[in-house]
């Protein structure tokens, strides 16, 4: 069961997008529970009260409390990292400005069916890498990090750091052997640094900022493709 939610002031949009994704859903038949606000303002009380929402459509454009500040809210106030935003919008200008509240995709008005099948897609996806867990081994012991906490990795000598928002751990290993069995949101920004998107705040194109500050410079080798990961360009 996935908690979908819709928050935008138009009542047809509203309409529109719980309509697609209820198409979405009895195609792969997958159960979903849709809630839809017509303010932020709404939606906010909503969170505020511990109800969980996986996935949200969220307007940028809303009357008083826009669609930024309300992913501000939940990235910042709620500390919540783990809702799948996706942000609509009838203009394309904002893209650079939204990495602050990391959402997952940027669709543009009007939003057509592929638009829903393919954000739902991805959405889901991330939504079960997250709930896996990496296994490392420390001495004789094994232990088990959720990937959907993992910041990023660090390669120091024969060592490898897991960085999250708690602390980090290490292990003994190769980063080129680790990058072969990591969900798609990792993304290798140089040979010493595997970052997970999820935690990008800020993108240039020679380094990039993580929601904690964290500043990691991305090697010229790998540019191109992570711009193309980070911005899903291309």
């Amino acid at each position: 069961m996935y908690n979908i939610g819709i928050c935008d002031d138009g009542r047809n949009i509203c309409s529109s997008i719980e309509n697609m994704i209820l198409l979405y859903t009895k195609e792969r038949e997958i159960k979903v529970d849709t809630k839809v606000w017509y303010t932020g303002e709404g939606l906010c009380r909503y969170l505020e009260q511990g109800n969980h929402v996986d996935i949200l459509f969220l307007d940028i454009e809303l009357f008083e409390l826009t669609g930024i500040e309300v992913g501000d809210f939940i990235r910042n106030q709620l500390e919540n990292r783990e809702m799948q935003i996706i942000y609509i919008s009838g203009k394309s200008s904002y893209a650079q400005k939204l990495f602050k509240t990391q959402p997952m995709d940027f669709l543009i008005k009007p939003i057509t069916q592929p638009q829903i099948d393919e954000a739902l897609d991805l959405a889901v996806k991330i939504i079960g890498q997250n709930s896996e867990t990496f296994e490392f081994k420390n001495g004789k012991e094994y232990y088990y990090v959720s990937y959907g906490e993992i910041m990023y990795f660090v390669s120091e000598g024969r060592k490898i750091k897991i960085i999250t928002p708690h602390g980090e751990q290490e292990f003994y290993g190769k980063m080129r052997e680790l990058e072969k069995n990591l969900p798609g949101e990792f993304i290798t920004i140089h040979q010493s640094y595997v970052i997970n998107r999820e935690y990008v705040a800020r993108y240039t194109y020679e380094m990039v900022e993580l929601t904690n500050g964290t500043i990691l410079t991305i090697s010229k080798a790998n540019r191109k493709q992570v711009r193309e990961k980070i911005l899903r360009e291309g």
